[in-house]
């Protein structure tokens, strides 16, 4: 990456909006400017798990200010993601529609274990090299990270629905500190996170960190009070704990160190922080540096081949999981990509940002090829459902969760109708990822690879609602079986709004 090369990052949390900027200079990143503003979206899900008008409107100011910040940033220079709000929110696609538009750059809704991922990466590419074994815990709003690592490589992660905001909202709800409330509170905590005991067992790990919001928060508050710097241990949760019991309510709160931000949700964060405590064994506890936003830095950075792989590996992954058979799925994948890259010849694309973005298109359709029969070893009847069952319920890392509904809208539509499929056949770039799986499906019958000599997808001259697949007729002669499928995807595509012919040609 040149120097002098803008880099940006947003995290979308439940309690704060996050927005990192930076540039490249001698190969290093220099953070030039940060900022934060307290959004509470964690707060605005009502009782149907809705982000409410208000908490919307708060979020989209935001944005819309980190917005006129980023003028001028390119697509390349920017990856912005929400975490667990709005994967919890059942109207975050009407949240984000706008959203999209006020920041001015797509924002990726992440699972859990992506989260916990780029948590990981951002903390651990700023820790001095070493061969420890790490334990890091993230304590956000709506949720908690912990993961295990060596290194630069995370090892084991998972997200749970534990958080500052969540915790402070149901156990404190008066704003009143009391002994009781911070038991109850720690009770509920253990209950959820009990699961945790077994992966993370005191002997798997060296040293604990603590990443991001309550840590900090936590930390701030015991320096000032003349704890060590960087360090947080039981003592010190005790002392803290017992703060803010004898000022009973967050209104007669008063300590140095203590932001307006999170004076109303520091009940929860401690209670949790108290509760992997004392679950986990840890004495003792290290402030990191790095979190979620300088883990999203750490990808910008990283070439996309080295993000492709990343994902490669969670696809090989769920291939492996489920059985598939892996060189079919490489068969069909490369027959795909074939007929895709003839609707865009290079001669279409004058830009290298456009190459880019077919090229992207092009790696996810092979992708969805590599898993289209994964819900096999569930049923072969309907296995195409059980599959995109599976892929919309997945954690992969380096995919959002909008981009592994997409995988699993390819994979729910590569056999059977078309026409029952809650798909957008207007999203013509997806659309052509669709149509030439489904081609590749049917010329991949025999589970052998088929001969494509003579054959030709294109467009017809009315624009991109229509397709056209030239053959020879000695093909057609010499490949009947072949012939008849590809007939019978002429019918299924008449019934959409788009529409494949076919030609034959000398």
């Amino acid at each position: 990456m040149q120097d002098g090369t803008r880099l940006a990052a947003i995290d979308l949390g439940s309690n704060s909006f996050r927005l990192e900027v930076g540039r490249m200079d001698h190969g290093q990143y220099l953070r030039t400017e940060y900022l934060k503003e307290t959004v509470r979206q964690g707060s605005g899900l009502d009782s149907d798990r809705n982000l409410t008008p208000q908490a919307m409107q708060r979020g989209w100011d935001c944005l819309a200010r980190f917005g006129e910040r980023l003028a001028g940033f390119k697509d390349s220079e920017v990856k912005a993601v929400a975490t667990q709000t709005l994967r919890e929110a059942r109207n975050r696609d009407e949240f984000l529609l706008k959203a999209n538009q006020m920041l001015g750059f797509p924002i990726e809704v992440i699972s859990g274990q992506e989260e916990a991922r780029l948590i990981y990466q951002g903390v651990a590419r700023q820790l001095p090299q070493s061969n420890e074994r790490r334990l890091v815990i993230d304590i956000g709003g709506r949720s908690t990270e912990l993961i295990l690592g060596q290194g630069f490589e995370p090892k084991t992660m998972a997200s749970y629905r534990v958080g500052s905001i969540a915790w402070s909202t149901r156990y404190f709800p008066e704003n009143q500190f009391t002994q009781h409330a911070f038991e109850m509170a720690e009770i509920a905590a253990k209950a959820v996170l009990d699961e945790a005991l077994n992966a993370y067992r005191r002997d798997s790990w060296d040293v604990a960190y603590g990443s991001a919001g309550t840590v900090g928060a936590v930390g701030d508050v015991l320096l000032a009070a003349g704890w060590p710097a960087g360090l947080i241990n039981r003592d010190g949760l005790n002392w803290l704990q017992n703060k803010l019991i004898q000022a009973q309510s967050v209104d007669r709160l008063r300590l140095a160190g203590m932001k307006d931000d999170r004076r109303a949700i520091i009940g929860g964060g401690l209670s949790l922080m108290r509760a992997v405590f004392d679950l986990l064994q840890i004495d003792e506890m290290q402030m990191a540096t790095g979190g979620l936003r300088h883990g999203l830095v750490f990808d910008l950075m990283g070439s996309d081949d080295k993000q492709a792989d990343v994902r490669t590996k969670s696809i090989e992954r769920l291939a492996t999981k489920f059985g598939t058979e892996t060189t079919h799925g490489l068969r069909v994948g490369k027959v795909a990509q074939q007929l895709f890259e003839q609707l865009h010849p290079t001669s279409e694309a004058p830009t290298s940002n456009k190459t880019d973005h077919q090229e992207r298109l092009s790696r996810k359709l092979f992708w969805a090829a590599q898993l289209h029969e994964i819900g096999s070893q569930i049923s072969h009847s309907d296995y195409q459902k059980h599959g995109a069952y599976i892929l919309d319920n997945s954690d992969a890392l380096g995919f959002s969760l909008p981009e592994l509904h997409k995988l699993s809208l390819l994979v729910l539509g590569h056999r059977g109708k078309l026409k029952k499929l809650d798909i957008d056949f207007e999203d013509s770039p997806f659309t052509e990822q669709l149509m030439s799986l489904r081609i590749a499906v049917a010329l991949c019958h025999a589970r052998r690879d088929p001969d494509l000599s003579g054959l030709l997808l294109g467009r017809l001259n009315d624009g991109f609602s229509g397709y056209v697949l030239d053959y020879k007729s000695s093909w057609a002669q010499a490949f009947p079986q072949s012939a008849h499928l590809l007939r019978e995807e002429v019918v299924a595509w008449e019934k959409t709004p788009c529409s494949l012919v076919l030609r034959e040609t000398r």
